[in-house]
């Protein structure tokens, strides 16, 4: 047999999957039982969270170091995963030698630690202490303002080295991160079915329809799990939303994209009124936007029967249908609309609907999530109404006025 001249030449280009860590360990009491495989990464770890959740980890990891005689250091990661933030990392990581990073908290704390440990060619432990994202899961980093506005997100060459979800931990957190968490989680079928359901790729295929099971998962069992914290019932809802949803964002890619409900998030972090709201509780009210979007300007009615089997079910477990309820009750018009344009510029995942949208548009949505039917909010006028018999036409806002 002839080498490698046989083989057939290519001009395909490669495709790197970042679809899960190295290892993941599950349990009530993980941590405890983790410490080979911590201690394999190195002997100088440093610690990355709030100042909130390095507390909470202390008991749960401090036995863990001492037995492996691991010198570790924590450090906060500040209020946000910022540029200024990660380079006071750096340097704590230049200060105490560390050989490889621990990252525990939330999602900020965690996209902290991941970004960092890459910058820094560190190999990186995510201990997520809530449910209330992925981030423990992903090859991804938000990166905010120091104020704590979305600017961008930096896509990692892989996965955490490994993911330690030790339930004990995850029961501490407040009721408020797992309603979040499903928010968040949520989104992957409500995204990824838009910007990706007529993919002929075989796992974005697998991811989109994975997307549709933990939409169903998450429908069936959350209620029952959040009236019983530490239940079976509810540690499925904790692997769905900082597990499977995980999963969906790394078998699909980049072609399983976020679409107009992570736009939403990110146009709202440009507020400083809706920093009180954690990133699933944004992600949620996200959905509603995008799908009165895709009821107004596609004349799309299951979108609108979506939203409303939506809303019925937030109201159950407590996950934001309006403006009000995400504090916004006196929000400006013009606050909102440039929340809007940052939603809709040049590059944002809301442009991955198929159909263009405006700022304008976005603001009916965002104004409008409670509508009953396919109709504008009560003070806003719109042209293109569709004959019955006709598809309906998109529709054009004529008298939304902003404010300077």
């Amino acid at each position: 047999m002839s080498s490698s001249s046989s083989l057939p030449a290519t001009d395909s280009p490669l495709i790197t999957a970042m679809i899960a860590p190295a290892q993941v360990l599950r349990g009530a009491g993980a941590i405890a039982q983790a410490g080979d495989a911590i201690a394999r990464f190195g002997q100088r770890p440093l610690v990355i969270g709030g100042d909130r959740t390095l507390k909470v980890i202390k008991p749960f990891l401090n036995p863990v170091l001492k037995q492996h005689s691991l010198q570790a250091q924590p450090a906060s990661y500040g209020a946000d995963c910022s540029e200024t933030g990660l380079a006071t990392l750096k340097e704590a990581i230049a200060q105490h030698q560390a050989d490889f990073i621990i990252g525990v908290g939330g999602g900020k704390a965690l996209d902290a630690a991941k970004l960092v440990a890459y910058q820094c060619q560190l190999p990186i432990v995510t201990m997520p202490t809530s449910a209330a994202t992925c981030a423990a899961w992903t090859a991804l980093s938000n990166v905010y303002s120091d104020v704590g506005a979305f600017q961008y997100d930096v896509g990692l060459p892989r996965c955490p080295d490994l993911l330690v979800l030790d339930y004990d931990v995850v029961q501490t957190a407040p009721r408020r991160t797992l309603v979040a968490g499903i928010g968040d989680a949520l989104a992957k079928w409500y995204e990824a079915s838009v910007s990706s359901g007529h993919s002929q790729q075989t796992l974005v295929i697998a991811a989109v329809q994975q997307a549709r099971v933990l939409r169903d998962i998450l429908l069936q069992k959350a209620v029952a799990a959040l009236d019983n914290p530490g239940s079976e019932t509810w540690r499925d809802v904790v692997d769905a939303t900082v597990l499977m949803a995980g999963v969906i964002g790394g078998m699909g890619g980049a072609q399983c994209r976020t679409v107009a409900a992570h736009a939403v998030h990110n146009g709202l972090t440009q507020l400083p009124e809706c920093h009180d709201s954690l990133h699933g509780e944004k992600v949620a009210y996200g959905i509603l936007v995008q799908l009165r979007l895709e009821e107004m300007v596609a004349g799309n009615r299951l979108a609108s029967a979506a939203r409303q089997q939506l809303s019925q079910f937030y109201r159950q477990i407590g996950l934001p249908e309006t403006l009000q309820d995400l504090g916004l009750a006196d929000i400006r018009l013009s606050d909102l609309y440039r929340a809007a344009e940052f939603a809709c510029r040049p590059g944002s995942d809301i442009h991955h609907l198929p159909f263009p949208v405006t700022p304008e548009q976005v603001v009916a949505a965002m104004v409008s999530t409670q509508a009953p039917t396919l109709v504008a909010a009560a003070n806003l006028s719109f042209e293109g109404a569709a004959h019955p018999s006709q598809p309906p036409s998109p529709t054009v806002i004529t008298d939304l006025e902003v404010d300077a």
